[in-house]
Formats: structure tokens, C-alpha cells, sequence
């Protein structure tokens, strides 16, 4: 389904330069998606690996982005000055918030980390009930699958509640992920009960 209105979707990727091509390739998709279906990119504002592949093929499509990067990482991550609107920030706190605030929606990819960490920030926000935004994890290897194995047995052991592992949309497609944010968006609320693991959804 189309969303109603453009959305501002925050993807989270690598930066690293020392990955599989076919990942930086992934996230070009994601880019060319991203436009296609007329979105707003908010990215971590660098412009090498997946981080630069993904705004760069959104800005081919047509697409306006909003890169949101530290002071201390501009060199490291090499800034994306094409970016429409680059946000530069004083630490990783106020990026993730800047990049928080910006979006409507939140698309993981493979990634480290960095990657991890604004995934999993996101989500445990969402499902304490702090924002209604969709948290979208695109997996189309099997990437996150030893996570998501570790995660279903932490529930069932009680370290995390089935209600906020249905709050993590797992998906295997680029147009299944925007699918899914798009129809996150739509139906915004907060989740009262779910099923006990990540929901993946089959393309």
C-alpha cells in the first residue's frame, strides 16, 4: 500500500567500508524505494558504505534528505555535504535524538553496533509506549536471525515481554519494509498484546 502523505523514514546502516558489496547494493535499493514512493531519507549524515549508498540513490530518485551527523565523526564518516539539509551534532546523544525527531518511521538494515544500538533504542521507546512510530528491521539473508533466536528465548524466559517483541517488524524485501512503514504510519498505535517473537513478515 501507498502512504497518504511523503513519511520521513530514519534508516540505520553501516558506515564501514571493509563489508560485503552486496550489502552497500541492499541499501541503494532501499534508497531507490525510499524515492520511488515519494519518502524523505533521514540518515546518520555520512556518505561512504551503506550510509552513502542509501542517500545517494534516494537523491537520484528525487528524494529530499536529512543527514544528522556528530561534529566528531564528520571526518571519520566523511559528511555528506549533498545531503538537502546536514544536521551537525555535538555527540551521539544529540544525533540519534535530532535523527529521532525527524522521522516518522525507522528502518534497520545490517549493520554493527552503532546500528544496533539505534535499532534496539528506538524499539525499547516504542514499546514502552514513548512514541507510536513502526520499527522495521530488513533482513533478507538471515542477517539478524542468531538475534532474533537469542531475543524469542530471552521472552521466554521472561527478560522481555511477547508484547514489545510484536512491536519489531521483521521483514525479508526491500517492498515488503516499506510496506510495513507505510502501514505502520497508517495504523499508529500502541500494541497492547502480540506474539511471542519478532514478527517477520513474508514477502
Amino acid at each position: 500500500m501507498n502512504s497518504s502523505r511523503p513519511a520521513a523514514v530514519c534508516v540505520y546502516c553501516a558506515s564501514s567500508t571493509s563489508i560485503d558489496p552486496r550489502h552497500v547494493a541492499l541499501a541503494a535499493e532501499v534508497g531507490t524505494e525510499l524515492a520511488r514512493r515519494g519518502h524523505v531519507l533521514v540518515s546518520g549524515g555520512g556518505r561512504v558504505s551503506m550510509m552513502g549508498a542509501v542517500a545517494a540513490a534516494a537523491r537520484a530518485g528525487g528524494a529530499r534528505t536529512i543527514g544528522v551527523i556528530p561534529e566528531a565523526l564528520s571526518s571519520r564518516e566523511i559528511a555528506d555535504f549533498d545531503s538537502d539539509e546536514l544536521i551537525v551534532t555535538t555527540g551521539m546523544r544529540e544525533r540519534k535524538a535530532a535523527m529521532d525527531g525527524c522521522a516518522d518511521a525507522f528502518l534497520g538494515l545490517p549493520g554493527g553496533i552503532g546500528t544496533l544500538e539505534e535499532v534496539f533504542e528506538v524499539w525499547t521507546s516504542r514499546s514502552l509506549g514513548m512514541h507510536a512510530k513502526p520499527v522495521v528491521l530488513l533482513d533478507p539473508e538471515g542477517f539478524y536471525d542468531g538475534l532474533l533466536g537469542w531475543l524469542t528465548d530471552l521472552a521466554g524466559r521472561g527478560f522481555v515481554r511477547p508484547e514489545a517483541l510484536a512491536l519489531l517488524t521483521v521483514v525479508d524485501s526491500v517492498p515488503a519494509a516499506f510496506d510495513a512503514i507505510e502501514d505502520g504510519i497508517a495504523h499508529a498505535t500502541r500494541v497492547e498484546a502480540g506474539p511471542s517473537a519478532p514478527v517477520r513478515v513474508q514477502d
